[in-house]
């Protein structure tokens, strides 16, 4: 049976979790900016006791599945959609995913909900963020999860998937197993660190949205420059989950529970909130997983490349159909055009 690992590159930590046979052999979580800071011991720490036989890698916004071997730096700016001259988002994360894939470890990039021929084209039309790979990689945790508790097929299982990260605040619905829609963090609403969705007359009197833009603007830049606000704050936070649950239970109307990850999360004030309005719907619990140190992304990322590998996890891989996933995130871009999104990103003529 494969030894296998997945990646998490949250904004404020980067978790690991390896599987070996299916058992947990590595779960870990370091200060993003620490990991970033220094590749090298990540991947020493990452191969110590044996190589993994492969790593599902950090991936952004994703790309269709594929090996490190043979992408190149237009690859990753698609798949964490930078600028060269803009040094905001998750600082180095480019950096860090050219040194694993220089270090002779089988790592693969996973697609985004937007890659899924799953999601129906209409629910893609000027959208980018779905969900990034990392929350793909959650819905696959939780489907795996219902999967193993009840016996439940796989392709009987529907759900809500809201992540309540570090930053931001997404969502993914499921249905019979399968992703069908999304809802990304910068697309979303407000989240702990991250304003969301933007009001599109805002974006027009900021003049241009930097990607640092995008990782801020929510509950903490609240809490900071007006302290009296707190409680609007975390009130905005609250009831924008609630609402985004509400939204996605439109394509999974058969959904029968809610999943809760992510840092905030764990808070049980905000689950207890969270369950409070959303009970005539069904029960909201915490997606736990293996438990331990790493997310739950992290998790899923390691249950995707034990598929991948020929584990015990490939039905859910094929039933997600991850690798029939296609084409890039500026596909279905109307507002601009994908030509002009790729000048921004540094691609003319590519």
């Amino acid at each position: 049976m494969p030894r296998v690992a997945g990646i998490d590159p949250g904004t404020v930590t980067l978790d690991v979790c390896g599987l070996d046979d299916g058992r947990v052999y590595l779960d870990e979580s370091w200060p993003t900016a620490d990991a970033l800071a220094d590749p090298d011991a990540f991947v020493s720490r990452l191969t110590e006791g044996g190589p993994p036989e492969l790593v599902a890698g950090p991936s952004g916004y994703g790309l269709p599945l594929r090996p490190v071997v043979g992408v190149s730096d237009d690859d990753l700016r698609l798949a964490f959609l930078a600028a060269p001259d803009d040094p905001g988002g998750i600082g180095g994360i480019r950096s860090f995913a050219r040194r694993l894939g220089s270090s002779g470890l089988p790592v693969v990039y996973l697609p985004g909900v937007v890659h899924l021929d799953t999601v129906p084209t209409h629910r893609k039309l000027n959208r980018v963020d779905l969900g990034t790979a990392d929350k793909l990689c959650a819905a696959a945790l939780a489907i795996w999860d219902r999967h193993e508790r009840t016996g439940q097929p796989l392709d009987e299982i529907s759900l809500v998937l809201l992540e309540l990260g570090g930053a931001f605040t997404a969502g993914v619905a499921v249905r019979d197993g399968q992703v069908v829609d999304g809802i990304g963090g910068t697309g979303g609403p407000i989240g702990w660190r991250a304003a969301g969705a933007l009001d599109g007359e805002v974006a027009f009197l900021a003049g241009q949205v930097s990607k640092d833009m995008l990782f801020g603007g929510g509950v903490e830049a609240v809490m900071r420059r007006s302290p009296d606000s707190a409680a609007v704050a975390v009130e905005a936070f609250l009831e924008g989950a609630v609402k985004l649950a509400r939204q996605l239970l439109v394509p999974v109307p058969l959904a029968d529970e809610i999943l809760l990850s992510g840092r905030r999360a764990k808070d049980p004030a905000v689950r207890a909130r969270l369950a409070r309005e959303l009970a005539d719907f069904g029960p909201v619990r915490l997606l736990e997983g293996f438990g331990g140190k790493a997310s739950q992304a992290a998790q899923g990322a390691a249950l995707v490349a034990d598929g991948l590998a020929g584990g015990r996890c490939a039905p859910l891989v094929d039933r997600l159909r991850i690798r029939e996933a296609e084409g890039t995130v500026l596909d279905h871009l109307y507002v601009i055009s994908p030509e002009a999104a790729r000048r921004r990103l540094g691609l003319d003529g590519a």
